[in-house]
């Protein structure tokens, strides 16, 4: 999210996915992976004195792996939940399981989340996959923009889901478009036009009524087209009167497809202005203009030329795309004739032992890996630089990640 000041709240949505992206990857060979979600309501006695029935359920369970692995998951769970007095003020979720790995290896894993909003309800699961529907459903966006572009032959219906748009509906009318009749051949075809594009109006209508009525996320509507054609919709009472108080205003676009609602919203950027996606445009457009300057302008990209520019406090804000996936730790040479160490940076999927830049012989790490985005945020913090993560999802984030690498910075000033 793009801020004048760090939002905490930014970097723990974000380390918030990442766990969730990390459980979802785990299987287990059969049901063997127990979720457990504890809400800030239930006593820690009562989830024990549950987990012990449990244990001694999962007794009768035919298989001898599968019952050993889910009686030794109860048995971790069960001494985990002793550090809680009550549970944590959003509650406890524990993820802890036997990951079936490939070569019929396994691996126990243990995963323990404090999510950022209230657990509801208590919740048991064993299964070969962990449970995860109530977190995804904690990162939902909780404000959403109607979007409608328009004209006598096509409309699209869709939503601005946070930074996100999204086609809900798209599609077109039988409305002729013209006519060579004369005379009262004329005047009788513009009434069957005219009650075509009726229809088609009724048509959209009911369209916008089934995707935003209801929706309690719903902060208005944004509707735009070519000419007047737009106003109709709202004019002539086509949809709920619920919704024609929600609608904010109309825009001129020059397509009604897909196309036409990326331009709908940033037509409608001073409406919006207040919305992540709107303060991320806005700082990738001011970065992309310092990259187009002849002399570089007060721009940097690049990890190396980010890191050294941030290294000197010289970074006024630090830009991180959110689909970045890489990792960063200290590693060192084993080799006793090389005796290189130095900080290796890694993407996810191709994460495996560095080869030593001087000698080629496999490096061992120093530390635990840490993740780049949370790294690079924490060191911004320490030099008063402003932090602005960036969705994937965006124009402008793509941009970003696949142009830039996923983090770039806007300077205070130049340096060499």
């Amino acid at each position: 999210m793009a801020e004048d000041k760090n939002d905490s709240t930014a970097l723990a949505r974000y380390e918030f996915r990442r766990k969730l992206e990390q459980v979802q990857s785990i299987e287990g060979k059969a049901t063997e992976l127990v979720s457990l979600y504890v809400p800030p309501s239930r006593q820690i006695s009562d989830v024990s004195n549950y987990l012990r029935g449990e244990y001694a359920q999962s007794s009768n369970i035919k298989s001898q792996s599968t019952r050993k692995n889910v009686m030794a998951a109860i048995a971790s769970i069960l001494n985990r939940i002793k550090v809680y007095r009550v549970p944590p003020e959003n509650g406890v979720v524990l993820f802890v399981g036997t990951e079936a790995l490939p070569g019929n290896k396994e691996k126990s894993v243990t995963i323990v989340i404090e999510p950022p909003e209230p657990i509801g309800t208590f919740l048991y699961r064993c299964d070969s996959k962990f449970y995860l529907e109530p977190l995804e459903a904690m990162l939902a966006e909780k404000e959403v923009w109607g979007l409608v572009v328009m004209d006598r032959k096509e409309a699209t219906i869709g939503r601005l889901n946070g930074k996100r748009i999204e086609v809900v509906d798209s599609f077109e009318s039988q409305v002729p478009s013209k006519h060579r009749m004369g005379g009262q051949s004329s005047r009788r075809f513009e009434r069957l036009i005219e009650d075509a594009a009726d229809k088609f109006f009724i048509k959209i209508g009911e369209r916008i009524n089934s995707a935003f009525l209801g929706d309690h996320r719903l902060q208005g509507i944004i509707i735009g087209g070519p000419g007047s054609t737009k106003n109709v919709i709202t004019e002539h009472e086509y949809i709920h009167y619920e919704l024609r108080g929600k609608v904010l205003g109309f825009f001129d676009v020059g397509y009604t497809d897909e196309s036409g609602l990326k331009e709908l919203v940033e037509n409608a950027g001073d409406l919006l202005k207040d919305i992540g996606l709107m303060k991320e445009k806005k700082l990738v457009d001011r970065f992309m203009r310092e990259v187009a300057r002849p002399d570089g302008g007060l721009a940097a990209y690049g990890e190396r030329e980010v890191r050294e520019a941030l290294n000197l406090g010289a970074v006024d804000t630090l830009l991180l795309s959110e689909g970045l996936r890489k990792y960063r730790y200290t590693a060192r040479c084993p080799n006793q004739n090389c005796g290189f160490t130095g900080e290796v940076t890694q993407a996810e999927d191709e994460f495996r032992p560095a080869p030593c830049p001087r000698c080629g012989t496999e490096l061992v790490s120093e530390e635990d890996p840490e993740d780049v985005v949370d790294q690079l945020y924490k060191a911004a913090e320490q030099v008063g630089t402003k932090v602005s993560l960036i969705s994937a999802d965006s124009n402008e984030g793509k941009t970003l990640l696949n142009a830039f690498g996923g983090m770039a910075a806007i300077l205070r000033y130049r340096i060499k």
